[in-house]
């Protein structure tokens, strides 16, 4: 994809439906089908043999609870949004307003223009422009393609158009469902080695601890959830020979999901999805493999420097059964 396309509006795509979220395009392959928004590149939704995979948005109305959503240029937090880099202050707005922090970035609720359409995939590109929050430049492109055996797979490529280094990291903010049955019913499965500390009140971090086999992090092992809460990112996460990461969740009934995602992702948050609201409480789990972990942006931590003309991309899939 080039810059012109994004910069003149160009669309691939013909005959994609149009409603509050901007175009959707719909994909298939094999038993698989999914809908992709172009605004902010969102997962609309994921099914395998019908069955939904992940948490849907309502029909109308803004993305909720950033479900399906593409996080960028940073994933997770920055504490008071202010951070310093190359030796400029920078802040960001405070979108989490009773955290003071600045939340998951700022292309989620940006416009995409699609400039490749098939039956099985779409690509989508924005360009995310300097502004105070974020003085940076870059073309963000994801591509989202679906395979009858793999699921679908999501990669997102990032170019710093700009003249100076900038700082970049990037997650997704998908909700999995295993099956028909309540959350607290699932078991869960994946493997790592330390959890981040957070604050109570901010979620910020506080340090790290390793996960003592058998506390109620220990899912090295599939585990039923039940009233466990998580809200926690982990790092030194087991993989397999090829570096890949994966969490898995399967209902009592035998029906799962999976997610997987590429050695550039050195970190995962989970989080069961807790809510005040019942409507929405602890309806999927988040999974979020991400490249730098929660607040990043102020402590450095694994943030990649993205210079002038540079790419970086990181990819995941998620899978049914």
């Amino acid at each position: 994809m080039s810059r012109s396309e994004i910069i003149d509006g160009t669309d691939a795509a013909q005959g994609a439906r149009v409603r509050d979220r901007g175009s959707l395009y719909t994909l298939a392959a094999g038993t698989y089908r999914a809908e992709v928004s172009s605004l902010g590149a969102i997962v609309e939704s994921l099914t395998a043999d019908g069955r939904d995979l992940l948490v849907r948005n309502p029909e109308q109305g803004p993305m909720q609870f950033y479900r399906g959503a593409v996080v960028a240029p940073w994933p997770n937090r920055i504490g008071d949004g202010a951070y310093t880099w190359g030796g400029q202050q920078i802040q960001a707005p405070l979108n989490e307003p009773e955290r003071s922090n600045a939340l998951h970035g700022l292309i989620s609720f940006q416009s995409f223009t699609a400039t490749s359409v098939e039956e099985n995939a779409v690509e989508l590109g924005t360009e995310l422009f300097p502004s105070p929050g974020y003085p940076f430049h870059l073309l963000l492109t994801v591509r989202h393609a679906l395979d009858p055996q793999t699921g679908l797979t999501t990669t997102v490529t990032a170019r710093n158009l700009g003249e100076q280094v900038a700082p970049y990291g990037v997650c997704p903010h998908p909700y999995l469902v295993a099956g028909p049955e309540a959350l607290d019913q699932w078991s869960l499965q994946f493997s790592a080695g330390t959890v981040l500390t957070v604050t109570e009140d901010r979620l910020l971090p506080t340090g790290t601890e390793p996960v003592a086999p058998g506390s109620d992090f220990d899912f090295h092992e599939p585990r039923v959830i039940g009233e466990t809460f998580i809200d926690h990112a982990f790092t030194d996460l087991g993989r397999d020979e090829h570096g890949r990461l994966s969490v898995t969740v399967t209902a009592p009934g035998g029906t799962g999901v999976a997610l997987t995602a590429g050695p550039e992702c050195g970190w995962l948050q989970v989080h069961t999805g807790d809510r005040p609201e019942p409507e929405n409480d602890r309806l999927g789990l988040a999974v979020e493999p991400m490249t730098c972990p929660p607040d990043a942006f102020r402590s450095g931590t694994d943030v990649v420097s993205l210079a002038p003309g540079q790419e970086a991309a990181a990819a995941w899939s998620i899978r049914g059964w």
